[in-house]
């Protein structure tokens, strides 16, 4: 069979997705410093590079898996309600700290546009690039970005977070677990918090409050940019 029709089959993109995850976390089990959804993306990258297969065709099986990140990311929910005494009793703090990381995401995306000379719809693109894909793709729609790359560099900001963000935290002291929960949850969107919640519960349940509420500010924190903005 023509490898192009091949990859057509709805299956054939939730297999060689599950391959290539399994086999990151063998290659992670015996170099503990890879990332596992790096070498699964590279692993991705190269299959469908060697075969010839395009990318829509591996998105007809691959979309069946983003349906599920729907109920994943609802499941953070149950280690947010376990710790939900623990955020409360420092709600403020955590707070602060969503804020000020939103709202410092979102000018280190103004200055990195504006220094590099790039126009205004990229500007728009890039604003949103801390929050989880769904809310940065309608943020970008509303600002007159691209959503499809503002979703792409969503999932890069997330990626790169989940690789470096746990150890530039230990580098620069903070140990305390809410910290590290709402700094990844806030910076890294859902990738960084599947990150640390299999080093801490209470990371995780601090990284999806800290998520929801980071797309929260953002939408609002958009609305003024906006009209900022405009030419």
């Amino acid at each position: 069979m023509n490898p192009i029709q091949w990859g057509d089959s709805p299956l054939f993109g939730v297999t060689v997705t599950l391959i290539a995850y399994v086999v990151a976390l063998h290659l992670q089990r015996r170099w503990p410093r890879l990332h596992v959804l790096f070498v699964c993306c590279c692993l991705l990258f190269l299959l469908l590079g060697v075969s010839g297969i395009p990318y829509d065709s591996y998105r007809v099986g691959g979309d069946l898996l983003v349906f599920i990140l729907g109920p994943a990311t609802v499941a953070l929910g149950v280690p947010l309600y376990k710790y939900s005494g623990v955020i409360i009793r420092r709600l403020k703090g955590v707070l602060a700290g969503i804020v000020a990381g939103s709202l410092c995401g979102m000018a280190s995306s103004f200055i990195f546009v504006r220094l590099a000379g790039s126009d205004r719809e990229l500007l728009m693109t890039l604003l949103p690039k801390s929050v989880t894909s769904p809310i940065s793709m309608e943020i970008a729609r509303m600002l007159g970005g691209i959503p499809e790359l503002a979703a792409v560099l969503t999932v890069l900001t997330g990626l790169i977070g989940s690789m470096f963000g746990p150890l530039f935290l230990r580098l620069t002291g903070i140990k305390d677990d809410l910290a590290i929960g709402t700094a990844m949850g806030t910076a890294a969107h859902g990738i960084g918090t599947s990150r640390i919640i299999r080093e801490s519960e209470l990371q995780g349940s601090a990284g999806g409050f800290a998520m929801g509420a980071a797309g929260l500010i953002s939408t609002f924190a958009a609305m003024p940019i906006y009209y900022w903005l405009q030419p």
